[in-house]
C-alpha cells in the first residue's frame, strides 16, 4: 500500500479500490500529532487501517520526525507493534496517561 503525506489538507493517506483511507494530523515542527484515522465502510475488515498506520509511522520515522499518538486506533497499534513506540515525541506523556 502506497501512503502519501497531503500537507496541504494534513493527512497522510492511500487510496484503496477507488476509495481514501486516511490519518489527520496537525504538524508542528517535526513532530506529527496524529488525531484520527478514517477507512470507509466499503474497506473496513480488511487491514487497510493496520497498514495505514504502520506506512505512516514509517514515513515519519524516514523523515526523522516524531509523532505523538492521539488517535485511539494508532494508540492500540503501537500496544502490538512496541517496535514503533521509539517515535513517539518525548516530551509527550502518552505512555502515563493512556487508558487503554
Amino acid at each position: 500500500m502506497q501512503i502519501l503525506n497531503d500537507e496541504a489538507a494534513k493527512k497522510f493517506y492511500a487510496i484503496v479500490d477507488g476509495h481514501e483511507a486516511h490519518i489527520e494530523y496537525a504538524r508542528t515542527g517535526d513532530v506529527y500529532n496524529l488525531l484520527h484515522t478514517f477507512v470507509p465502510e466499503e474497506l473496513r475488515g480488511h487491514g487497510v487501517a493496520e497498514q495505514l498506520v504502520q506506512g505512516t509511522l514509517n514515513l515519519i520515522r524516514e523523515q526523522g520526525a516524531k509523532f505523538i499518538p492521539t488517535c485511539p486506533f494508532v494508540q492500540a497499534f503501537l500496544k502490538r507493534h512496541p517496535e514503533y513506540r521509539e517515535g513517539i515525541a518525548h516530551h509527550h506523556s502518552w505512555r502515563r496517561t493512556s487508558k487503554n
